[in-house]
């Protein structure tokens, strides 16, 4: 049952888009350097002498920002690091021998180069810079442009300028959108060319990458943000209102769902996003993604509530109910980008600083894929070697199988490693 019902997924990306990221991308690869320039002056008003800034632009940039906060610029940027050097640990490079002869095994190596794409336009997001350069620094990755729009025709936020340099950026380009995107993949305005876009952004960004993959590698497809709450009689309807109210202030189409087993709590959330709206700081964007996407779902028990999480497969879910059902909670969901478990644990505290990735799939992607993470840039790349002996344990079913499918050329390269390993026994 819905005491408010609304649209969970926002629209396909419009045909309308696709079809200028296109003809945007084929001129940037035909007119290179200057359709970027061209592109930047007409979208956005910005057409420096360079695109990327120097080391002064970057000393002044960090001389300009608040101490307090390059403090926790720096305690989050620890907590990410933290965690995704945690997670790399976990990778180990393998080496086994199944059969006599026969050695097999893989090695986790980094990307050469990344392209990470900082959102600017709403909001200066400083955390994307953590969770993409950093992440991908802690990865090995050699070299990693990042790339944020200018905000207002002056370029960037000196806090911005500061959170990508700290994170690790061996280069920060003042350039936005789809000229961006192609800037990083095909080597431009002093961008070392991708293997591989990663970052959120708007939809004429997320078109960009849909269309350069296979060119580059991507991290995933990003729609607008997406937040659900569990929720049961122990939760407090303030504080669960406001944790959908603050998601929801990303943008006027970003869904938000309570999910409970109390009708009760559902009147009572709904009440208190009345009574949070008027003077919410962001109340405009907040309130409009609310009334647009937002609902409310009344479902018999846990296990049901669980079964409608899973088939909305939300980007970001967080779970306030009581402490003894969070462990089978915990267990028994299988389809989100992020979880937050306990009334404690809010979006935002992964969305800002506490280590986890706020990369995340959206669009019921949570089925099929998690998020950006230190793995994210590391490719598993499998070897093998053998000996003799291994040749004659593993040549005659090579050969067999090549012949049975028509392959007799590689039935032909197994036997002659074969006949020579017999000849030499």
């Amino acid at each position: 049952m819905f005491l408010k019902d609304a649209p969970w997924h926002a629209p396909a990306i419009a045909a309308e888009v696709r079809a200028r990221v296109s003809e945007l991308l084929l001129a940037i690869e035909r007119g290179g350097e200057r359709e970027v320039r061209r592109l930047s002056q007409v979208l956005d008003g910005w057409s420096p002498p360079s695109f990327v800034l120097d080391a002064e632009e970057i000393r002044a940039a960090t001389d300009a920002v608040d101490p307090g906060l390059a403090e926790h610029i720096a305690f989050a940027q620890a907590q990410v690091r933290g965690f995704a050097r945690a997670q790399r640990e976990t990778l180990r490079d393998l080496e086994v021998e199944p059969l006599p002869g026969v050695t097999l095994g893989h090695r986790h190596l980094p990307v050469r180069a990344v392209g990470a794409y900082i959102p600017g336009g709403r909001y200066p997001m400083l955390a994307s810079a953590f969770m993409s350069v950093a992440v991908a620094k802690e990865a090995g990755v050699r070299d990693v442009t990042a790339c944020a729009p200018p905000r207002a025709r002056q370029g960037l936020d000196p806090a911005m300028i500061h959170a990508i340099a700290t994170s690790g950026a061996d280069r920060i380009l003042c350039l936005g959108g789809v000229q961006a995107l192609a800037a990083m993949a095909f080597g431009l305005c002093g961008a070392e060319p991708a293997d591989m876009l990663v970052g959120p952004g708007n939809a004429y960004v997320a078109e960009a990458k849909r269309q350069l993959f296979g060119t580059v590698g991507i991290d995933l497809l990003a729609g607008p943000t997406e937040i659900a709450v569990i929720a049961d009689t122990t939760a407090d309807p303030f504080r669960v209102a406001a944790d959908l109210l603050g998601q929801a202030e990303h943008g006027p189409t970003s869904p938000a769902l309570l999910i409970t087993t109390s009708e009760d709590l559902g009147h009572a959330v709904l009440a208190a996003v009345d009574e949070l709206l008027p003077t919410w700081p962001t109340r405009e964007v907040a309130g409009e993604a609310w009334r647009r996407h937002g609902s409310v779902a009344v479902v018999p028990d846990d296990a049901a509530a669980m079964a409608l999480s899973d088939a909305h497969a939300p980007e970001h879910l967080e779970v306030h109910v009581a402490e003894s059902k969070l462990g089978a909670y915990h267990a028994g969901l299988r389809c989100y980008g992020a979880l937050f478990l306990g009334a404690e644990a809010t979006v935002a505290y992964g969305d800002k600083a506490i280590g986890t990735n706020h990369v995340l799939p959206t669009m019921g992607a949570g089925r099929f894929t998690g998020g950006l993470w230190v793995g994210s840039f590391l490719r598993t790349c499998t070897y093998q070697r053998l000996t003799a002996a291994g040749t004659r344990e593993v040549a005659p079913a090579v050969a067999a199988i090549s012949h049975a499918e028509g392959f007799a050329g590689h039935a032909r390269t197994a036997g002659l490693r074969l006949a020579a390993a017999e000849a030499g026994a």
